[in-house]
């Protein structure tokens, strides 16, 4: 998933700059547009220095002596509001290097995950969006401060790289939320378990397409998701956003570690609830 770009201005000016300016232009001084809007001279002063924002009930008031509509005077606080908000994020995102290279960032952009980026600051932001949290914070709350116990009974905490691991997880739950399959049985899971075997002794070329179909039909969505260097995990089970959901790496490329890890997390699917997820041949806070 590559953040899509959106135009952020390069600067935004208070309000009390265009009232000052509005101001000059009408020759009036702050104290007679004071007088005018009814309001004390300390917050019309307070306006035109920036310390104080332009309520609603105040854009009105100018509205009716500058002639500028009240919404204007609002959309202008608001998007000032926003850029300030903005600037504070950059910054603390600037300083978050050590959070940002925990991740295998070059490695995730390789495979389109997240755009290319050189700045901590880029970089900050694309795995932000990637992991759809809102500060570095949220992150650590969610994969690490048991946050993940809200949907599954984990922690990444102890695990050896749960940066790597997290990432992982998440490319997952992407791919998931974009593939579409049909209500999920147990019942046609079990019955489809002689004709996933046979795809198995037979071998065909394009087996996975062929796997991932079969599953599909019974509701279980099946993802091949490429292994990060470091999360070496072969394969995962899990239900996301209510469909039980089988993550494979095909980390050791070889044939049969594929189908007994695909069987082993069928099995998980069949056997245990919806909030039990289960990362195969890696070590991390297990069940509780």
């Amino acid at each position: 998933m590559v953040e899509k770009k959106s135009f952020e201005p390069v600067v935004y000016f208070h309000p009390g700059v265009t009232l000052e300016e509005k101001l000059q232009e009408m020759g009036m001084g702050a104290k007679e547009f004071a007088l005018r809007t009814n309001k004390p001279e300390k917050t019309i002063f307070a306006v035109i220095n920036g310390t104080s924002s332009v309520t609603p009930d105040m854009a009105i008031a100018f509205e009716s002596v500058t002639l500028i509509p009240a919404h204007m005077w609002l959309i202008s606080q608001q998007r000032y509001d926003e850029y300030i908000s903005r600037k504070k994020r950059d910054k603390r995102l600037s300083s978050a290097g050590d959070w940002v290279k925990g991740f295998p960032y070059v490695e995730m952009a390789r495979q389109g995950w997240v755009e290319q980026q050189k700045t901590v600051l880029e970089r900050a932001k694309q795995l932000l969006s990637f992991f759809m949290v809102s500060s570095e914070n949220a992150w650590e709350r969610l994969y690490l401060d048991q946050g993940l116990k809200l949907c599954f009974n984990i922690s990444l905490k102890k695990s050896r790289n749960p940066h790597a691991l997290s990432a992982w997880l998440r490319r997952g739950e992407i791919q998931a939320e974009e593939m579409e399959v049909g209500e999920y049985s147990d019942r046609k899971l079990r019955e489809l378990l002689p004709a996933m075997r046979k795809i198995m002794a037979e071998a065909p070329e394009e087996f996975p397409a062929a796997l991932q179909q079969l599953c599909a039909e019974v509701g279980l969505k099946l993802i091949y998701t490429p292994c990060l260097q470091n999360a070496p995990v072969n394969g995962c089970a899990r239900w996301v956003r209510g469909r039980p959901c089988i993550q494979l790496s095909g980390r050791t490329k070889k044939y049969e570690s594929f189908w007994f890890t695909f069987f082993h997390e069928v099995g998980h699917i069949l056997l245990h609830g919806k909030k039990d997820i289960f990362l195969e041949d890696l070590e991390y806070e297990g069940l509780q």
